[in-house]
């Protein structure tokens, strides 16, 4: 039954419905065999780890204006390919030109990926039939975003897609949700924030002044927030509370 407290719902997309990690893990195993990098890199798990690492560190950069969108494509496979290429190898081709045709190719081969959370399509199914307003609200770039909500069938869902590109500030950032509620119409006392990332979706909201259930996915172990309403690892708990 729906939750009479709110109308409308700001639900962040990657790794909340979009399995962002397995269909990115998938993209970054074809890119290597495309690139043929087995000769310089020869331990691919190595490489995915560097990457993964270095992805979470320039994200936290951006996010917090510390880096700006072009400098976190090219950083995100130069360091990682330095990381991991073996001892010796000339790597003058690394250029920045270099960093930027493999991000739009491996982002290419990503956002043509289907995969969802785990009952991601059943959540959002429920929350439409229950009347909802639904808006995405996401940092993810907007060429790469929508693409990935054309491939995994989730853009029926929604009334809006507020990315942060479009805000012109990006999530936990006050402008952000200034713009999300401009756009939607909505009220900060019935409208709910839904994501995983702790500090981006959770803190952030909380921070404005909006209810929030965290979408621990990776059960990161916190000091959480008293007011939370709920933190699951499960999409199905959240169906329930709503």
């Amino acid at each position: 039954m729906k939750n009479p407290k709110y109308t409308h719902l700001f639900i962040d997309f990657d790794d909340t419905l979009y399995d962002t990690r397995g269909n990115n893990s998938i993209a970054l195993r074809e890119l290597y065999e495309l690139r043929s990098w087995s000769n310089m890199i020869p331990d691919f798990d190595a490489f995915v780890t560097a990457y993964w690492t270095t992805n979470e560190d320039v994200w936290a950069r951006y996010t917090r204006k510390e880096m700006t969108r072009d400098v976190l494509i090219v950083e995100r496979f130069r360091r990682p390919i330095l990381e991991c290429c073996l001892p010796g190898t000339d790597t003058s081709w690394l250029t920045d030109d270099f960093c930027r045709e493999v991000s739009d190719q491996y982002l290419n081969l990503c956002s043509c990926k289907p995969g969802t959370v785990e009952g991601a399509h059943h959540l959002m199914q429920y929350l439409r039939n229950e009347g909802y307003h639904l808006s995405i609200c996401s940092n993810g770039f907007h060429e790469v975003q929508y693409k990935k909500l054309q491939a995994s069938d989730m853009l029926q869902y929604f009334d809006h897609i507020i990315l942060s590109e479009d805000a012109g500030e990006n999530k936990p950032g006050k402008g952000f949700f200034d713009y999300a509620l401009h756009i939607t119409g909505a009220d900060k006392d019935s409208t709910l924030m839904i994501g995983d990332n702790y500090n981006t979706d959770i803190l952030g909201a909380l921070g404005y002044g909006l209810d929030a259930i965290w979408f621990n996915r990776w059960n990161v172990q916190k000091d959480m927030d008293s007011h939370i309403l709920l933190t699951t690892d499960k999409l199905s708990q959240i169906q329930e509370m709503l």
